[in-house]
């Protein structure tokens, strides 16, 4: 086991649904994260999956302090981040960087791209011109770009080379964590594979962690060294990519894999069919979230909630039937 690099104690984030034009008044409250907890080794990527309004997005958010917790820590380094001050809360931000799903939106189109990867290294560190000039070069010869690629704008390439681009960004700072929110759903088929394996050489070669969000369940296999499962913000099942891939224990993880394309045309799957649609996170279903979708349901299902627990494969997790 490496070291812990990041780690998410009881984390939640509860958003405010109000009432009214002037007066506002809370009437509830949206669970979008409720009390998650998991951690990030070094040089390891997590991937995090799950249905869209199971908060993965909010995650990320809280991790890159673009929202505040309503409860819990995010401890990196040993340290709890929202108590990071001056040059403790810069360190931080360097140190996190992102990656966004479009590559066609999180580019500023009206400044050439050598300004676009240099302006987290002028804006932190201010170094001579040559410096950044040379570091902008290695950057785009380290993900696979012309270095004169830097006298151009982003709407003279392809959306695989933008993402590239957007690459060589999050890396001018030198981080230790990189959030891939969707890194590749924006791209064509065929580019995918190209930016996943760049993603893989770059994380060996400057021993990178990832938090990797993504629903194509075949790029976070690929990618990643463990998975959490998130269901209307809680988590439901953690393990290494291996336990989830051939031996799922929530029936959640069930029916995700089971409607994933297989790695292979012969291979057989039993495919799990969930009725319903996913719960409100506003007035979630009492007990387990999952209940009302859950072919294996029983009355203690809908009644007490299940806690993370270590199972007999020895991953974890959330569920009354282990």
């Amino acid at each position: 086991m490496s070291e812990t690099l990041l780690e998410l104690r009881d984390l939640k984030k509860y958003f405010p649904v109000t009432k009214g034009i002037i007066f506002q008044k809370p009437v509830g409250w949206v669970k979008a994260v409720d009390g998650v907890s998991y951690a990030i080794g070094a040089g390891e990527t997590l991937g995090l999956v799950g249905e869209s309004g199971c908060g993965k997005t909010t995650t990320s958010k809280l991790i890159l302090m673009l929202e505040k917790p309503t409860g819990g820590t995010i401890v990196f380094r040993g340290q709890d981040i929202q108590a990071l001050q001056g040059d403790g809360l810069k360190t931080y931000r360097r140190n996190v960087q992102a990656v966004f799903q479009d590559p066609f939106s999180s580019l500023n189109p009206r400044i050439r791209v050598g300004d676009i990867i240099a302006e987290p290294l002028v804006v932190n560190d201010a170094p001579p011109k040559a410096e950044v000039k040379a570091r902008v070069r290695e950057l785009l010869h380290l993900v696979g770009l012309n270095p004169s690629a830097e006298y151009l704008f982003p709407h003279e390439f392809s959306g695989g080379q933008r993402q590239r681009i957007a690459i060589a960004r999050a890396l001018s700072l030198n981080p230790s964590l990189i959030v891939l929110d969707e890194p590749v759903s924006a791209l064509d088929v065929s580019i995918r594979a190209q930016i996943m394996n760049l993603l893989q050489d770059l994380q060996q070669q400057f021993g990178l962690s990832y938090l990797l969000i993504a629903h194509d369940l075949a790029a976070v296999l690929h990618l990643s060294t463990n998975i959490a499962v998130m269901y209307l913000g809680k988590l439901v099942e953690f393990g290494t990519s291996d336990d989830l891939r051939y031996k799922p224990l929530h029936p959640y993880t069930q029916a995700l894999f089971s409607a994933a394309l297989p790695s292979h045309p012969d291979e057989q799957r039993e495919e799990l069919i969930l009725s319903g649609e996913v719960p409100s996170p506003l007035n979630p279903p009492s007990g387990c979230r999952f209940h009302p979708r859950c072919p294996f349901a029983k009355s203690v299902c809908s009644e007490v909630e299940p806690v993370l627990k270590t199972a007999a494969g020895g991953h974890q997790v959330a569920c009354h039937l282990y």
